[in-house]
């Protein structure tokens, strides 16, 4: 959108030049490097709407360069409004919760708000009240929860809060909050395989507290049944490559001619283990992941495995919460899941 006349001459207008060295940094000396007004720049930290994007990008640049940290406690007194959204975590190790956090922050800037994450231990529920109520002290705007493991979310679900909030990576769990579905595209991976042929078909899931881990088992046996088949093994890991490898040598013992692991690096064990032991995928076993990694196409051979859009849904996330929470997200579908085809799958 384009600045109207008189916001365009504030826009443009110079002021003073760059203060002496050893000055505190502050909303002055930012308008002075970026050419524009104090006015100016408070609206760039504001997202206004009539803000041009040449001018937002100087002022941004500036901020950069200066190393400005606007004091969004001090403007949420006037505005109760600190334009932070408060992440609370409890997993950043794997790929689904560390991309989701990433994907969020970058969603949260381009809605002109900033990112405060508080890390919580699954295992201490505890912490979780804590790390709430330290997103509370920074009074953010509302709350994405990115909470995979079943504790985080009963444990949520015994604290009263008073802003906004939305989960990811829930397995769906909460109807009303952004996601992507989990059930599906662990049927659309069981699906390739049934219609290559394949009808002893095994599952490498995940851990049992993980919702989406969960939620793939369940999709994978819904599409079994569908087909009138049944599950020849399901083997538990923890999403690390070293549990795929480690369960191979169960899972070939009730010698599936496909597996669908709950996430690539699992499958990537799995690989491995059949690799050494005088195997070949697909030749011997064809092999289906779940997130598509960024290395996923360069296995070897490349994996077949399910695609789900983190930025799509982060800024499904960020929009919800700006529009009142959970209740933002009411009545819009889950994220469908991509199969993406490679080499690692073939006709039985």
């Amino acid at each position: 959108m384009q600045a109207s006349g008189s916001d365009r001459a504030v826009e443009d207008r110079p002021v003073e030049d760059r203060p002496a060295s050893g000055r505190a940094v502050g909303v002055r000396e930012v308008a002075a490097l970026a050419g524009v007004s104090r006015q100016t720049v408070s609206r760039v930290l504001n997202a206004h709407p009539q803000i041009k994007e040449s001018t937002r990008r100087r002022v941004m640049d500036a901020i950069a360069e200066l190393e400005y940290t606007p004091n969004f406690a001090a403007r949420a007194l006037g505005t109760k409004r600190s334009r932070t959204i408060g992440v609370l975590a409890s997993d950043s190790r794997h790929y689904g919760p560390s991309t989701s956090i990433a994907a969020l922050e970058a969603a949260a800037r381009a809605a002109g708000h900033w990112v405060s994450t508080a890390y919580v231990d699954s295992e201490d529920l505890g912490s979780v009240s804590a790390g709430i109520s330290h997103l509370r002290g920074q009074a953010v705007d509302g709350i994405v929860v990115v909470a995979p493991h079943v504790r985080v979310l009963e444990a949520l679900d015994g604290l009263r809060l008073d802003v906004p909030v939305v989960t990811l990576l829930a397995g769906g769990r909460d109807g009303r909050s952004p996601a992507v579905d989990q059930i599906e595209g662990a049927r659309i991976a069981t699906r390739h395989l049934v219609e290559l042929g394949h009808t002893r078909i095994a599952h490498l899931a995940g851990p049992s507290d993980w919702l989406e881990a969960s939620s793939r088992e369940h999709g994978f046996a819904l599409e079994l049944a569908a087909h009138g088949l049944e599950a020849v093994a399901v083997v538990r890991g923890d999403w690390s490559a070293r549990s795929g490898y480690a369960a191979a040598a169960e899972l070939s013992a009730a010698r599936p001619t496909a597996v669908v692991a709950a996430n690539d690096q699992m499958a990537l064990g799995l690989m491995r283990h059949l690799r050494e032991h005088g195997g070949a995928v697909p030749e011997t076993l064809s092999v289906v992941g779940f997130d598509d990694i960024p290395d996923a196409e360069f296995f070897w051979p490349p994996l077949t495995t399910v695609r789900q859009d983190f930025d799509e849904l982060a800024r499904r996330a960020v929009a919800a919460l700006l529009e009142g929470g959970a209740d933002g997200a009411s009545g819009r579908p889950m994220l469908v899941p991509e199969l993406i085809v490679r080499a690692s799958t073939a006709p039985r």
